[in-house]
Parts: structure tokens; C-alpha cells; sequence
């Protein structure tokens, strides 16, 4: 769905709540550019660095909170074309994430970001820039798709 439509050639990607890694390789593996890791668990980035290691990938692995690794980010200047936000399900951390990510400005202009979710747990429309474009289920699983409003979209926008 994600290749479909958006792609992953060329862009840097950011892959929060990395976990084992498998969706931020498999952006490398499709042609990302750049990928960022992010997981507060030693041993979740310590199998994101051997699966990266495994799949000829070199990338860089932040072992700290989320929020963390968002201002560190911001710190450094960084932007992403494609975020992956596959957190626990229902432990309240999508809607903070968003909001940190919107806040500040990790998602390049025509960037996106791909959520992974409990079925139950419902996403805003709209976060900052970030629109909903689309949520598909699957079983207990949601995944809801987000793209940065694009400048005629704006509705605070001066002509």
C-alpha cells in the first residue's frame, strides 16, 4: 500500500518504536536513502542493529524514549520524507507522538507517516500539518495513513 502510493526511493526515513527494525529495512531495502531507528529498549535496538548488519544496511540506532529521540532530532536539524510510528497498542502513545512530531517539524513537505495502532484506538483527523488520508483495518490492527498538508490546503494560508 505504502510503495503504491507514497514510495521510499530517495527519502529518509524514521522508524519509532523500532522494535526488531523490519519496517525501516524494508524501506532501505526499497530504495530510502537514510534511515533512523528509535527504540528505548536495549534489546530491541540491539536486534535492529544485527538485522541491520544482516541485510547490508548501515543506519543510525537511538536507544532512548521516543519524545527523546523527536527533540533530539529537531535538535539536529533533521527532517524525514517517511515515518513509521508502530507503537504498543493502547498505551496512549500515538496522539503524543503526532503531536511531537507535528510540533516539531520532523515530516518534510510532502512527507508521510504510517501508524500502526489498536483497532479501538482512534487517531485526529488532523495534527498540525499532519492530514489523515486514509485507515484501513485488519483484525485487531489499525493502520492509518498521514501526509503533510500540502501549502493550498492550508486554511490559515495568506494569498
Amino acid at each position: 500500500m505504502l510503495e503504491s502510493r507514497y514510495g521510499c526511493e530517495g527519502i529518509a526515513v524514521l522508524d519509532l518504536f523500532a522494535g526488531s527494525g523490519s519496517l525501516g529495512i524494508e524501506a532501505l531495502s526499497r530504495g530510502a536513502a537514510a534511515a533512523v531507528f528509535v527504540d528505548k529498549d536495549a534489546r530491541a535496538a540491539d536486534a535492529v542493529r544485527a538485522n541491520l548488519c544482516a541485510a547490508g544496511f548501515a543506519a543510525e540506532v537511538l536507544m532512548m524514549p521516543v519524545a527523546r529521540a523527536i527533540a533530539t532530532l529537531h535538535a539536529r536539524g533533521r527532517r524525514f520524507g517517511g515515518v513509521f510510528l508502530d507503537p504498543p497498542y493502547d498505551r496512549g502513545f500515538v496522539a503524543p507522538t503526532l503531536a511531537a512530531l507535528a510540533e516539531k517539524a520532523l515530516v518534510a513537505d510532502g512527507g508521510w507517516v504510517v501508524v500502526e495502532h489498536g483497532r479501538d484506538e482512534q487517531t485526529r483527523a488532523e495534527v498540525g500539518r499532519l492530514v489523515r488520508r486514509d485507515t484501513r483495518r485488519y483484525g485487531d490492527t489499525r493502520v492509518s495513513t498521514f501526509t503533510t498538508r500540502a501549502a493550498d490546503e492550508d486554511v490559515d494560508a495568506v494569498s
